[in-house]
């Protein structure tokens, strides 16, 4: 694959990542911007996992702490804020693992990557994001994540399977429904992320493994990844304290609107 292409979706995806706006709406936009095919799932995992590495090193503190809390956890006992952290992650992951398994047995997964799908779910999404910023309480912190809101932020979660929901766009959208603060919640949201980008992580690699995508490609990608979602990421957590995600609802709904009028006229079909 070539190294510019490569290169472009590495930074499309992990900057977009961090940001309501999803990285499939733009990657689409790519595709019809240069006449390059699309990728694939491989690499787009290979992508996830660089912002991963990137969310890890970012909230280290936390990530540490919920890994020191998972073995007390695996005795039975949660009685330490990162015991109780590991917890409410695994809870978070239970119904994207579902719904995934499910979309994945049924071939839905794929049959739902479509220029109309991601332009629906780009404009819809992106208005409830809107009404979300406008009306929630936004005064619960990360500190009362509590094991029932961690299960529904786990079904926001698996809405994102759609593509161009933005996987940390509809998780803030829940918790700033259930009262969570934008900084909170997003911070919520990027932890939500380790587990899940892991475990698809996994799966992809059995791909790798077995030849269907050169290691390099995926190398590349996932180093670019991991250097600029570290620096898309501190730029997000800085502009939440003083900024609403209006602009990023904008920018999502005339995105969205522009690769619905390209899908029904037929200018890009896949």
């Amino acid at each position: 694959m070539p190294l510019c292409h490569l290169i472009l979706v590495a930074l499309i995806q992990c900057t977009t990542e961090f940001l309501p706006v999803a990285s499939s709406g733009h990657l689409v936009r790519l595709r019809l911007l240069t006449g390059l095919d699309d990728l694939g799932s491989v690499i787009d995992v290979a992508a996830h996992v660089g912002t991963l590495f990137a969310v890890v090193l970012y909230f280290w503190s936390d990530v540490r702490a919920a890994i020191v809390g998972a073995g007390r956890l695996l005795r039975g006992k949660v009685d330490t804020q990162g015991a109780w952290l590991a917890l409410c992650l695994v809870i978070a992951t239970i119904p994207v693992v579902l719904v995934g398994a499910i979309l994945a047995a049924t071939g839905a997964a794929d049959a739902m990557r479509s220029v109309t799908v991601i332009g629906w779910t780009m404009v819809v999404f992106g208005l409830l994001l809107y009404v979300a910023d406008q009306r929630a309480a936004q005064v619960k912190t990360q500190a009362e994540w509590s094991l029932k809101d961690a299960m529904r932020l786990g079904l926001w979660q698996a809405v994102a399977l759609i593509p161009g929901t933005s996987r940390s766009g509809i998780v803030i959208t829940g918790a700033l429904f259930h009262g969570y603060s934008r900084s909170d919640g997003a911070r919520i949201a990027m932890l939500m992320s380790i587990p899940t980008i892991l475990g698809s992580g996994v799966i992809a690699s059995l791909d790798i493994i077995g030849g269907a995508v050169p290691l390099r490609d995926t190398g590349i990608v996932m180093v670019m990844s991991f250097l600029a979602a570290l620096a898309a990421l501190a730029l997000m957590m800085r502009l939440l304290r003083s900024v609403s995600f209006t602009p990023y609802v904008v920018y999502r709904v005339f995105l969205g609107l522009a690769l619905l009028y390209l899908g029904y006229s037929g200018v890009l079909t896949v």
